[in-house]
């Protein structure tokens, strides 16, 4: 008893002092591994990144907003949305470029102007090849297709280059028009008033069936040369008067037929045909021989 009492005692004292006692040594890179390790870590945190840099841009688009069109808990103080469509802004506005859908209107309230400030730069509208730009100093409006003007309220057409459906007429209170080239049937003035043609440079006037310039009087100022042609014939029917003060001259003491000047007098058949006649001599008159008069000269 006392044999068997020692050797479990002894058998107890080895266990106790045995650390190692069911321990298996294991290679740990072989064991499973939770949690996001190596690329799948470095992914996670590039997506905590981008999420971060998407916040912080929302934030800054929502103060922007907020700052800009003035969201409160009472809505939106600068602008207003009805179901009609209809986009209206209460407050001045500063914007560049306004894009509006088809057939979109722009106005302003029914007792109130709507005023369109350009700072330092012209105010255009366009819509496809129509375009209206208003400057400082002038106000054009370019075209290809035409354009018409006309009452909103009564629908009356003010002004058209419908030429075919109405008569071209200048607006009421526009005195002239300046154009670089116009093609037209006929330009013509009302009863108590003259027309006036006024050029700086050269006026050309053409017309492919003739032109024909009609006129209590009609009166021609030119500070150089006037040209007439034709295919067939210049008639001048009624007085005509030419002013001679500017008309060049030669001395007496000049020669005729000599020197470098050629000159030539201007003769009127009875039916108002021109014709010149090379001046020879003094006091040289339009009988000649080869005159396009017949027996009406």
């Amino acid at each position: 008893m006392r044999e068997k009492a020692v050797e479990r005692r002894n058998v107890n004292k080895e266990h106790n002092s045995n650390f190692k006692a069911g321990y298996i040594p294991i290679d740990e890179d072989r064991l499973h591994k939770t949690g996001l390790r190596g690329r799948k870590g470095n992914l996670a945190i590039c997506v905590i990144i981008l999420l971060f840099i998407l916040a912080v841009i929302n934030l800054t688009i929502t103060l922007v907003i907020w700052a800009v069109i003035r969201i409160g808990p009472n809505g939106c103080d600068s602008m207003e949305f009805h179901e009609s469509g209809l986009l209206r802004f209460k407050q001045v506005s500063d914007m560049g470029v306004i894009h509006p859908l088809y057939k979109s209107t722009v106005g302003g309230r029914r007792n109130e102007n709507l005023v369109i400030t350009g700072n330092n730069q012209p105010i255009v509208f366009q819509q496809g090849t129509t375009k209206l730009s208003v400057e400082k100093n002038k106000t054009s409006i370019t075209s290809d297709i035409g354009m018409q003007f006309f009452d909103p309220r009564t629908q009356n057409i003010l002004f058209s280059t419908d030429y075919e459906t109405h008569e071209f007429h200048l607006p009421s209170g526009v005195k002239s028009l300046n154009v670089q080239k116009a093609s037209t049937e006929r330009i013509t003035s009302n009863a108590t008033s003259d027309l006036n043609i006024k050029v700086d440079g050269r006026a050309i006037v053409r017309g492919n069936e003739g032109v024909f310039i009609m006129g209590k009087t009609i009166e021609f100022h030119m500070g150089g040369n006037m040209e007439l042609k034709a295919e067939n014939s210049i008639i001048l029917n009624g007085t005509v008067m030419v002013s001679t003060t500017r008309l060049p001259s030669s001395s007496s003491e000049h020669q005729f037929g000599a020197g470098e000047w050629v000159r030539y007098k201007l003769c009127v058949c009875a039916d108002g045909t021109l014709f010149k006649v090379q001046v020879t001599g003094q006091n040289m008159g339009c009988q000649v021989s080869d005159h396009p008069c017949g027996n009406s000269l």
